[in-house]
């Protein structure tokens, strides 16, 4: 396979799977401050520093209110992580590589672009965002049961899966990071009392709320939430689930000697920390997603030396 055509499918599965966590991020995040009171200090600025991205917002908009953060996560062409961007660049990756995909996907990717592209330019009000987002979510669903239906076993299918599972994973641990900084010991006093429903918002974020309940059968706790999105082996969205499945994916590849001491040092690092102590000290876990978001950085860069060598500059990763 052409090292152009299997970069090209990688971030079509990047894209689209940013442009789904993106939506399931802020599809939670409304329904969570409906729950809480008014008095309290969460909102939606947070949703900004999940992206990394507060200085292109604060460059663009003037207050991190509700209609600037929806503005800037799903229709601003200007900041390349939003779902309308995510699926622009995703159809454009997918359209230069029609010939190795089922057509059924191209069409459906092309389908929810334009809907998307037609809604934000109208704009999205409040009391039409959830049926947007929730568009935006069952269509990405759609592609992926697709994807899983009907694309073949071959290496399109192996560079499509480091793809998703690499975002994936990375924005497993972005929610965690942001989220948890609100929610250990250093919160604010008003919010302590909702400690349990932000848990509870962090899981809903990952879709992983039931099968917590299933896979850990305690109540919700922070210890327990960290444990489970961070080392459980079963939940698809963990972070030690998306590295189990991409070695998996890796080891279907010619040359993937490098790729793979990269995902077996993440492993590693994910499976050493006790979490119950991580869970009491913002600071150290903080750092602890540092280490593995550089982990994710250079097992990015080990695939791309691999596998995309001379196309990197094509391509953006945030």
């Amino acid at each position: 396979m052409l090292s152009r055509v299997a970069e090209n499918i990688y971030w079509m599965a990047r894209y689209l799977e940013r442009a789904e966590d993106t939506a399931r991020l802020l599809s939670v995040n409304s329904h969570l401050l409906l729950d809480l009171p008014r008095s309290t200090k969460l909102g939606w600025a947070e949703i900004i520093a999940i992206t990394g991205n507060d200085a292109l917002f604060d460059e663009l908009y003037p207050t991190r209110d509700e209609a600037s953060v929806l503005s800037f996560m799903c229709g601003d062409r200007r900041y390349s992580g939003s779902i309308l961007s995510s699926l622009a660049a995703a159809r454009e990756n997918l359209r230069t590589t029609r010939d190795v995909i089922p057509r059924e996907i191209w069409e459906e990717v092309n389908q929810l672009y334009l809907s998307v592209k037609d809604q934000v330019g109208s704009g999205i009000t409040p009391r039409r965002r959830d049926a947007f987002l929730g568009r935006v979510i069952r269509s990405c669903q759609t592609v992926n049961g697709l994807i899983e239906g009907t694309l073949s076993y071959t290496q399109v299918r192996s560079f499509l899966m480091l793809g998703r599972q690499l975002e994936r994973a990375d924005m497993t641990t972005r929610i965690i990071d942001v989220r948890s900084a609100n929610l250990l010991p250093r919160s604010a006093e008003d919010l302590k009392p909702f400690e349990t429903l932000q848990w509870m918002s962090v899981l809903k974020s990952l879709t992983g709320y039931q099968m917590y309940r299933q896979h850990v059968r305690l109540r919700i706790r922070g210890p327990d939430v960290l444990s489970f999105l961070l080392q459980d082996r079963l939940f698809p969205r963990s972070v030690a689930c998306c590295m189990e499945r991409l070695a998996n994916a890796l080891q279907t590849l010619p040359r993937h000697e490098l790729a793979l001491q990269e995902v077996e040092t993440c492993r590693q690092n994910l499976s050493k920390p006790d979490v119950t102590l991580l869970a009491a000290e913002p600071d150290e876990l903080h750092a602890f997603v540092d280490e593995i978001q550089i982990d994710f950085d250079e097992l990015h860069a080990a695939i791309s030396q691999t596998y995309f060598a001379g196309q990197e500059q094509l391509q953006s990763s945030s």
